[in-house]
């Protein structure tokens, strides 16, 4: 057991975490582009804030977060997904003193304990943007451009946006009150969670993954059809922005997401076999739930990072390769060590990955270990070298070598 970690959990070393760290520089690149700066939260915060800002009623809430008293006899939760911690953030540091929006993007762990499977694992890891501060559809039109062009970038082709609109609390009651009544209708076919969800929440039975629970919701009431006129307008501005910037959607009325902050616009990104890439939308009364005494709108998305590299992978996608040792500097001789790792550290002044020999191998075993490590150009440093401040520096697919002093090999890459 000591040497096997839990369940649920993953190293990050080799190929996988070069691909790990292809895809969060990509995705950090871009962001930087729609001048969104990058926000660290902590691991762990005050469980009252998940229980307030993402819901009491909520799967992640009552069954899958990492909650512990801490010696200050306070509970605390693992973060289980990355927008409360940020707008928590947001209100004690007074960032809506700046001028609006504020638009921020993250790279975080998440915690939830649940069923570990391909590409969701109980420790993961999720690139989110949280824009707030503007009430206007182009909000959640720019995250959504964002992430499509991200998927782009990636090369994921099996990506569809969905949207939806689940309104706000003044059409939500109209609304609840229409689906708890056709819930009742067929309260003896919902499981057991789910009956006790419609009497709290009854959107989220919408959400519900059971199989006899889905046939149920399948002809339940759909919140599109009870938006107030501003919920409506707003969702007709939305559709009308993705039509002239020739994003395609589709409108899925089955779309709720999981969490109970989310009012108005909900999207997804889901592939052909029905899994979700990406999830998001509007949240205008989050701050509200965490603060009384603000209101500011918020949209935001979360992607899982592991989740992408499982679609990668599926879909054959090759990302650019770890890049290689451009130069190999052999060691000819103890009396030559010293003043040939000074060449090396002095080589990688300049940005060139070069390795050299840690184990007194042979000069031929040093040949045929910077074989194996891909070096693109090798060079041997021993007493001789170090005198006439001269070598020789081979290209090992070419077999070509080119003489060179020592103080210039950097100017060969």
């Amino acid at each position: 057991m000591i040497t096997q970690a839990p369940r649920g959990v993953q190293d990050w070393y080799g190929e996988a975490m070069h691909k790990r760290t292809v895809v969060e520089k990509i995705a950090r690149d871009l962001a930087k582009t729609y001048n969104m700066t990058e926000i660290i939260t902590p691991m762990f915060e005050h469980t009252v804030l998940f229980q307030r800002g993402v819901g009491e009623t909520t799967d992640v809430v009552q069954k899958e977060m990492y909650t512990f008293t801490d010696k200050g006899d306070r509970s605390i939760t693992l973060k289980p997904e990355g927008t409360a911690g940020v707008m928590r953030a947001y209100l004690e540091h007074n960032m809506y003193a700046q001028p609006a929006p504020t638009k921020l993007y993250y790279v975080t762990q998440a915690f939830r304990y649940e069923k570990p499977q391909s590409g969701r694992l109980r420790q993961h890891h999720q690139f989110g943007v949280e824009f707030v501060g503007s009430k206007s559809p182009l909000a959640e039109v720019e995250l959504i451009t964002l992430v499509t062009t991200l998927i782009r970038k990636l090369g994921l082709k099996d990506a569809k946006l969905h949207i939806n609109s689940i309104g706000c609390k003044n059409c939500r009651k109209t609304y609840n009150d229409a689906l708890l009544s056709y819930l009742k209708q067929h309260e003896v076919e919902l499981c057991p969670t789910c009956r006790e969800r419609m009497q709290k929440n009854p959107l989220r039975v919408i959400d519900c993954k059971v199989d006899a629970c889905k046939k149920v919701v399948a002809d339940a009431p759909r919140t599109i059809d009870y938006l107030d006129d501003e919920c409506r307008e707003h969702f007709e501005e939305l559709k009308a922005l993705l039509n002239e910037l020739e994003i395609p959607y589709e409108v899925d009325t089955g779309i709720v997401r999981g969490l109970d902050y989310y009012t108005k616009t909900v999207f997804e990104f889901v592939n052909e076999d029905g899994f979700t890439l990406c999830g998001g939308g509007r949240y205008d009364g989050l701050i509200h739930e965490i603060d009384e005494k603000q209101d500011i709108p918020s949209v935001g998305f979360g992607m899982g990072i592991e989740r992408i590299l499982y679609f990668l992978e599926k879909e054959g996608v090759e990302l650019p390769p770890q890049e290689p040792v451009a130069l190999y500097v052999g060691i000819l001789g103890k009396e030559a060590k010293a003043k040939a790792y000074k060449l090396v550290n002095e080589i990688r002044s300049h940005g060139i990955i070069v390795e050299t020999d840690y184990m007194d191998r042979s000069v031929k075993a040093q040949m045929k270990y910077a074989n194996k490590i891909g070096a693109k150009k090798t060079v041997i440093i021993g007493s001789e070298e170090l005198a006439g401040n001269l070598a020789r520096v081979k290209d090992m697919e070419t077999g070509e070598q080119t003489e060179v002093a020592l103080d210039k090999i950097s100017e060969l890459f």
